[in-house]
């Protein structure tokens, strides 16, 4: 059961600062940010239009989509792990992806003006922000360079090694296009797995 207290979110930000915060900082970040419930299937941004919040999942999943002639999964944000359309939301223009609850969550969420408050005045929230961009153009790129080097088989297999709980929380369909699979390879590949 989640409370009103944002304490999972404080404690990703203590882990991605790694150190050296002040806890007045900490207090005023978990102050700004405020909790925000989505149902399955609802969006916290729809393709086109501009992301309202800079978020934090403390619970559930969010599939970030392109829709194109069908639709492909480019980034699953699942519990504690920070997100956002950010293009969209940075700078006020529509959004080129949508952001959907595939399972209900709980987020802790923050509009531009009181973000960009945070980033020029609070030195706890401006580190965290720094490293957290870091360490997500560090994953963008490994994802990337597996896109360009690894087999289907061999993303699969990286995938299982690294979250193996992905399977039960997120269904297949999801998974096959998050790696750049058809959902046909994804079964087989699944079912010489086993």
């Amino acid at each position: 059961m989640t409370t009103e207290n944002p304490q999972a979110f404080l404690n990703f930000v203590r882990e991605v600062i790694d150190g050296g915060f002040s806890l007045p900082e900490l207090d005023e970040i978990g102050s700004t940010f405020n909790r925000m419930l989505l149902k399955k299937n609802q969006y916290l941004v729809v393709q086109n239009a501009v992301c309202p919040y800079f978020c934090f999942v403390e619970s559930g999943i969010l599939q970030h989509a392109v829709l194109l002639d069908e639709e492909k999964t480019t980034y699953l944000a699942l519990r504690n792990t920070a997100t956002a359309s950010l293009d969209s939301f940075l700078n006020a223009k529509p959004s080129r992806k949508s952001i959907r609850a595939i399972a209900d969550c709980v987020l802790w969420v923050v509009g531009i003006h009181d973000f960009h408050s945070l980033i020029a005045n609070n030195k706890t929230f401006h580190r965290f922000y720094h490293n957290l961009i870091e360490r997500q153009i560090c994953l963008i790129d490994d994802y990337r360079i597996d896109l360009l080097t690894m087999t289907p088989e061999e993303r699969y297999h990286k995938l299982l090694a690294n979250d193996p709980t992905l399977l039960q929380q997120v269904p297949l369909h999801y998974l096959a296009s998050f790696l750049g699979i058809s959902n046909r390879h994804m079964s087989r590949i699944r079912k010489n797995v086993k």
